[in-house]
């Protein structure tokens, strides 16, 4: 009965959260402003996966992009070189970026801290060197053009019952749409996995490993699958990335986008999956409301960031137990000082 109540209640959660700004599409019809909304989406798409990783389990990554950019890559080789439609392409796009999650977590989750941070972000590189450089299939600097937009089959009545196909244009609104549904399905799924066997063993895990490791959690294969997890929505956010913009280059996923990512997550609150929904909108729209400051507004963005973590160290949605944590390793920090 309480694993039932739960998962009403996240599906309640996820519902009020979501369904307003499904409205958003049928009032605002600005193709900038659907745009924006679709790239927000996505961001926060990114935003919560690394949280699984970050927030969650506490394994700091720096070459997130790279798992992004594995999933559009994917894709777009499926499309450009075999045809393959979108719908198919998703899965696909997860699992592969999936794939390399755990290659690249086979080795890394065996080092902690700074370390740990500096392998995923050789890792980060190493790929966007890699897509920079193997003109053959990736087309190097200048990137894979014309990758299929996705296409719904919807029924026609004219002339007796069949099934026509309908793409999707430049008109934002059907990919806002798109990366709504995703995003509450992840929503949906990682509310879920917090409250599972493996969502507390993720926290324990960041609380104290050792600790964890003694009352029997296996500690390798629980982050190991934490990056496993965090890899597949990465991907699948690369793969709609890549379907929206029907052309990618390898600038688009440089250290920069895995640095904001990470800044989404912390401003959020980590550990907390609305509060990296929240980071994403924030850090999303915020550059676009300082368009008119041009000169000036990765200035003001800096400072917000920088005030925010003076301020608010736990972020915006975080709860006590981050706040206490930053608290003892303040003073810890004070203690070796003196």
């Amino acid at each position: 009965m309480e694993r039932i109540s739960l998962k009403k209640s996240n599906l309640f959660k996820v519902a009020t959260v979501f369904l307003p700004l499904a409205l958003i599409p049928l009032f605002d019809h600005n193709p900038y402003h659907l745009d924006l909304f679709t790239t927000v989406g996505i961001y926060a798409l990114l935003a919560m996966g690394l949280n699984v990783v970050v927030g969650f389990a506490g394994l700091l990554n720096l070459g997130y992009a790279a798992f992004f950019a594995i999933g559009a890559y994917t894709y777009a080789l499926l499309s450009l070189h075999w045809h393959c439609p979108f719908w198919l392409g998703l899965p696909i796009a997860g699992l592969v970026s999936m794939f390399f999650g755990f290659l690249i977590g086979m080795p890394s989750i065996r080092v902690r801290g700074d370390y740990l941070a500096i392998t995923t972000l050789g890792f980060g590189e190493i790929v966007r060197i890699a897509f920079n450089n193997l003109d053959a299939w990736t087309g190097g600097p200048n990137g894979l053009l014309g990758i299929a937009r996705p296409k719904l089959w919807v029924p026609s009545f004219e002339g007796g019952l069949h099934f026509e196909t309908w793409s999707f244009s430049v008109n934002p609104a059907p990919y806002g749409y798109l990366v709504l549904g995703l995003v509450a399905g992840t929503a949906c799924l990682l509310l879920r996995l917090s409250d599972s066997k493996f969502g507390r063993a993720l926290v324990a895990i960041r609380e104290d490993e050792l600790a964890a490791s003694c009352m029997g959690i296996p500690t390798l294969k629980v982050k190991l699958y934490a990056f496993g997890v965090s890899s597949f929505i990465a991907g699948i956010a690369g793969c709609v990335f890549a379907a929206k913009q029907t052309i990618i280059t390898p600038d688009s996923f440089d250290f920069v986008l895995s640095v904001l990512i990470l800044a989404m997550v912390v401003l959020g609150g980590l550990g907390n999956l609305w509060g990296a929904v929240l980071g994403a909108a924030v850090l999303g729209t915020l550059p676009e409301l300082l368009r008119e400051f041009a000169d000036y507004r990765m200035l003001v963005f800096g400072l917000i960031m920088i005030l925010m973590m003076i301020f608010r160290p736990q972020g915006i949605l975080g709860g006590q137990l981050i706040q206490r944590e930053l608290d003892v390793r303040h003073k810890e920090s004070a203690d070796g000082a003196s």
